[in-house]
């Protein structure tokens, strides 16, 4: 019977529940830009770590390292365009 209940699934969710109850909570509460937007990115980056490794199942497989190395790139790929865009916008060039 242990093998029929979605253990890792459930509190998957109610892990996401909570980090969407902290991040809502930044909303509400009177904190500082900075303090808000560390918050922000800690619970977005975890939210998306757990979306990853429990619901879309990336650890499961054996090229683990490949779909975890594509990952890493495309984050690589999505900060350098952030970050590019940020520094021409910032230097007016």
């Amino acid at each position: 019977m242990k093998g029929l209940f979605p253990f890792k699934q459930v509190a998957g969710f109610i892990f996401s529940l909570i980090l969407t109850g902290v991040a809502l909570l930044v909303y509400f509460a009177d904190l500082s830009f900075n303090t808000g937007i560390t918050i922000l990115l800690i619970t977005a980056f975890a939210q998306a770590l757990l979306q990853l490794v429990v619901f879309m199942h990336a650890g499961e497989t054996k090229d683990k390292w490949s779909i975890y190395g594509n990952v890493y790139f495309m984050m690589f790929i999505a900060l350098a365009t952030i970050f590019g865009s940020l520094l021409i916008f910032l230097w007016d060039m």
